[in-house]
């Protein structure tokens, strides 16, 4: 009779194991008669905890031990909206602006000045914006030329528009620090101080006399949403902690695991199989490298990060370009190309690992969960057991 050992990943704890586990069984044993399915529950003994009860989190805003103010949150949630769509703002104006009227004669269109004072902008390239480093030059160019911008122009008046321009434009060079992964980002009071020079140099009067669409954009930008989520932290973190700090404990302390994994692996007669989710998949490759177990013939992975760990350092077991030893047995390894958790591990191990795609139809993160729910899933599971 094969054993079929079932472990799972990252965050997984009671009820849910249960639940998780006769699935699996159910699957399996649907498509062959004969299986042993053995769990292997290391979340309960082995998982993250709070062990202070989240002393580690900071308190919500606005407490006295906090030192943001609510206007604080509010003005953050309008740069966070700002870094993920630089024209928010803009789109917002133009979609309040009334019906284009025709002009009188002579009358230069409402955006004329503003674009003129871009392309100045652009023509001076990143220096009125290096303490955030460069793009300013392409971001002034790109929005000089901008359809919406002659919309937003008609609709707010004339002191709003140049705050409202530069802020885009400091987003715009923010967000293309953060797309390409810069060591540095400056903090809100360079940001603010770097915002407050452009909007000068697009014809603002004075700093903080802005009208327009400003207490609008934080309405859409979710700023009470913001709060909240801020004073709801530890609420959040006792319920998101266990996935990343089960990765963070494993890496760290792992030999308990592994040594519980054995002792499993022990009791069972050959043959046996190991199939394992996420972390779970970390947890087996690191167990079966370590350790030969010959009873053990095959290891089917789903979603699993160990070759991206082995591939990048920090898979424990094994550092590339090291093969895997000998006594190691077959290895399926199971990816979703929309789960940005899986990876592929036969051009680091030629001959030893068969990558195969299996499509939930599912976007990331659900795609990472959909695994066994995928008939296709325990189809080629049941295919590879001895």
């Amino acid at each position: 009779m094969t054993a079929v050992v079932f472990i799972h990943g990252t965050g997984v704890r009671e009820p849910g194991f249960s639940a998780l586990a006769g699935r699996f069984s159910a699957g399996v044993t649907a498509l062959r008669d004969g299986l042993r399915v053995v769990p292997y529950y290391w979340g309960g003994e082995h998982g993250a905890t709070l062990a202070a009860g989240g002393a580690s989190l900071p308190p919500a805003t606005g407490t006295s031990r906090g030192p943001a103010a609510p206007d604080a949150d509010d003005d953050t949630a309008l740069w966070a909206a700002l870094y993920v769509d630089p024209y928010a703002e803009l789109a917002l104006a133009a979609a309040g602006s009334a019906p284009a009227a025709e002009l009188p004669p002579g009358s230069p269109p409402p955006d004329q000045r503003i674009r003129a004072r871009l392309a100045a902008l652009a023509a001076e390239g990143d220096a009125p914006a290096a303490d955030l480093g460069p793009g300013l030059a392409r971001a002034a160019t790109d929005l000089a030329a901008h359809p919406l911008l002659g919309a937003a122009a008609a609709a707010l008046h004339p002191d709003g528009l140049p705050g409202l321009v530069a802020r885009s434009l400091t987003a715009q060079v923010i967000a293309g620090a953060l797309d390409s992964d810069a060591p540095l980002v400056p903090v809100g009071a360079t940001r603010d101080a770097v915002t407050d020079r452009l909007a000068r140099a697009l014809g603002a009067p004075a700093p903080g006399t802005e009208r327009g669409v400003r207490s609008l954009a934080l309405r859409v930008a979710g700023s009470a949403a913001s709060r909240a989520v801020v004073r709801r932290r530890r609420a959040l973190t006792e319920a998101a902690h266990p996935a990343a700090g089960d990765v963070l404990r494993y890496l760290s302390r792992g030999e308990a695991v592994r040594a519980g994994l054995r002792t499993l692996l022990a009791g069972l007669p050959p043959p046996v199989a190991i199939v394992a989710h996420s972390l779970g998949g970390i947890i087996a490759l690191d167990t079966l490298i370590l350790t030969p177990l010959p009873q053990v013939r095959l290891l089917v992975t789903a979603g699993s990060q160990g070759p991206f760990l082995y591939e990048s350092g920090s898979l424990p077991s094994l550092e590339h370009p090291a093969p895997l030893p000998a006594h190691f047995p077959d290895w399926l390894n199971l990816y979703d190309p929309r789960d940005l958790l899986g990876y592929l591990g036969g051009d680091l191990f030629p001959g030893r690992v068969t990558d195969i795609a299996v499509d939930s139809r599912q976007p990331f993160p659900a795609a990472h969960s959909a695994y066994w729910t995928d008939p296709a899933v325990y189809r080629h599971i049941v295919d590879r057991l001895p």
